[in-house]
């Protein structure tokens, strides 16, 4: 087949109109074929190769142009065209911008054109921040197909829950066919062991038609050990001044193409297939010294770019609890951040364990008890803002957050890590007394933070989440060796007979055991537990949404707390018409005896009924003063 090439006076003009999208391939216009760009630094040569039907190919020679860029226009090329590029003669890679690989990580790249996809949902400007109420799922083990159609056939059932937007493990392509996510080595292509572009395209927009919003995990402090090429031909991609605890470190303070990269990553996802939101994965790994750091230039590009009138949410995973980077005014800055300090508080009383960092949330070691820390986290949003954490040898951890709005923190009780992190995969049902669930959920479904549910929690699965992955035999190996390994210091795996019990991440039973069982609903108790989570998501849709952008901020005491004895605690967060959102709570197993000023909060006639655990008013309280084991009463007034 003949190559066509454009003359270079109109190739430098595509060019020049289209510098701020320069990874991937841009279908010209008028099907005049297909613009292949490769930032490669590292390359002596650079050749595009286009595969015909037959599997044949042509090989075309890419110019080089400044600053490590190799371009060609191939008018033979469109929508559909597999292609691959060849390092020095020597090395056939996929396009690190490939927007869709049916083959796998290693496999050729494929053309496609977005546009051609379905665009019925153009004019969806999603929904306000305080209306989220977020699910998180993966797509494999979500449901048995493990495909975006199946999660489309389940957005009813999602709709029914009460929560109004998903959000997507890691859909960039992985090797093999099962993976967490965290291991994608080609960020723009969603991969193919779920289905094609076009099938999240029609998830998406399905979910727009029902009001759900979408969001999307997306990772940008790593790449997975297998597939990625980068290093072969664009070594300055990263730098050896970091070190993640996956690898390399992505070399941010470098070429502005790695910044721009990613930038255009997540322009993609919001604007190609229109997202209404991503998750930045373990952001604490992306080191950046610069003047300007580059979490804080992506999302400064992001808020003056994407339309005024349209809600688009950011949400980051940061060990560190650095606050900066989180905004008190809507549609600046990062929309909020996932609240570890939530979930580890909440774990430590539901299941009294005190091993690993929930040790910084337990009594002896932290000097706060468990219900401090909680109800600092529902007050003022971070538990640990600059103290010590013995976890951590008592290095200080965290910033000030109090003047933050209570919306600025996503809360949990699970999430991927916190079930696959542990051995088995198990959940926290498993380990914890059902009033205690109860209790604890009330706190993060009815107060005004953003809740996110994982998937199955809502019915109480029985089922594990297992760590999984698919990779060849001799990575296989050092990854189950390795995570075994991570255990030999719990006592409980001191012997390696023990550590054998541990799943292999590479097995696929391991994945096959991961996936939801929606059979479970047929019994009364998942049943049951299913009306819970929906009676309190219809109070929390009805009266406490309403509260939520009426919440003072930028005031650091304007919520407060009060803890009493071991278990009790009341947050009041304040409204900018004066009044109060109020819980009171005793998450122990034993009744407790409440202070007076306490008790004069919850009896005062001020305060309205939102929900209790028990009849209100509460029976004997007037004459013993004593709060019920695992008593949990909302009120506002």
């Amino acid at each position: 087949m003949a190559h066509s090439s454009l003359s270079q006076q109109k190739q430098n003009a595509t060019l020049t109109s289209n510098a701020s999208h320069p990874f991937g391939p841009h279908i010209l216009p008028n099907g005049e074929g297909v613009q292949f760009r490769l930032w490669a630094p590292s390359a002596q040569t650079v050749d595009l190769m286009l595969l015909n039907a037959s599997g044949k190919h042509t090989i075309i020679p890419m110019q080089a142009e400044p600053n490590g860029w190799y371009t060609v226009e191939a008018a033979e090329a469109g929508h559909g065209s597999r292609y691959q590029f060849r390092i020095n003669d020597t090395l056939n890679v996929p396009d690190p911008a490939s927007r869709y690989q049916p083959e796998d990580v290693h496999g050729p790249s494929e053309v496609v054109d977005l546009k051609q996809l379905s665009q019925k949902d153009i004019h969806w400007k999603g929904r306000p921040w305080e209306e989220v109420v977020l699910y998180e799922l993966h797509v494999g083990t979500f449901t048995p197909e493990g495909t975006y159609q199946g999660v489309k056939n389940k957005l009813n059932y999602l709709l029914e829950l009460g929560v109004t937007a998903i959000e997507l493990m890691p859909v960039a392509d992985f090797p093999g066919q099962r993976n967490w996510g965290y291991d994608g080595v080609l960020p723009f292509a969603p991969d193919s062991a779920y289905g094609t572009p076009q099938d999240l395209k029609d998830l998406i927009e399905a979910a727009h038609d029902k009001g759900l919003m979408v969001f999307l995990d997306v990772v940008y402090n790593h790449f997975g050990p297998d597939g990625n090429y980068l290093h072969v031909y664009a070594q300055p991609f990263f730098t050896g001044r970091y070190q993640t605890p996956w690898g390399a470190a992505l070399n941010f303070e470098g070429p502005t193409e790695v910044r721009q990269l990613f930038v255009q990553n997540a322009f993609y996802w919001l604007n190609e297939y229109r997202f209404d939101g991503l998750r930045f994965d373990a952001v604490h790994a992306v080191y950046d010294n610069s003047k300007i750091h580059f979490l804080q230039d992506l999302v400064n590009v992001i808020r003056q770019q994407i339309e005024p009138d349209r809600h688009v949410h950011l949400v980051l995973e940061n060990d560190d609890n650095a606050s900066p980077f989180l905004s008190g005014k809507k549609e600046e800055g990062y929309n909020a951040q996932w609240n570890d300090d939530f979930h580890h508080a909440a774990h430590v009383i539901a299941t009294g364990e005190e091993g690993g960092y929930y040790q910084d949330y337990a009594l002896p070691t932290s000097g706060h008890s468990p219900i401090t820390h909680l109800a600092r986290c529902l007050a003022q949003g971070f538990a640990y803002q600059g103290e010590p954490s013995s976890y951590r040898g008592n290095k200080r951890r965290g910033e000030k957050s109090a003047h933050l709005p209570p919306s600025a923190f996503v809360n949990f009780l699970q999430n991927h890590d916190q079930i696959g992190n542990r051995a088995f995969g198990d959940r926290l049902n498993q380990s914890a007394d059902p009033q205690a669930l109860k209790a604890l959920l009330s706190c993060l479904l009815l107060s005004p933070s953003i809740p996110m549910l994982y998937m199955g929690q809502e019915w109480e699965t029985e089922k594990p989440f297992q760590f999984f992955c698919d990779f060849e035999e001799d990575l296989a190996g050092k990854v189950r060796e390795g995570r075994r390994e991570e255990f030999a210091q719990f006592p409980e795996f001191a012997l390696p007979e023990n550590r054998e019990r541990i799943p292999d991440p590479s097995a696929i039973s391991t994945f096959e055991h991961s996936k939801l069982d929606w059979r479970e609903l047929d019994q009364p108790k998942h049943a049951n537990w299913l009306k819970f989570y929906q009676r309190l998501l219809a109070i929390r849709k009805t009266t406490i949404v309403p509260l939520i952008p009426a919440m003072v901020h930028g005031d650091a005491n304007a919520h407060g707390y009060e803890v009493f004895e071991t278990s009790g605690m009341q947050v009041r967060w304040r409204l900018c018409d004066g009044r109060y959102l109020q819980l009171t709570a005793n998450l122990g197993q034993q009744a407790l005896t409440a202070p007076p000023e306490i008790l004069d909060n919850l009896n005062s006639e001020r305060f309205e009924l939102i929900d209790s655990s028990a009849p209100f008013p509460l029976k004997n309280l007037e004459t013993d003063n004593q709060l019920l084991a695992w008593l949990v009463v909302w009120q506002i007034g």
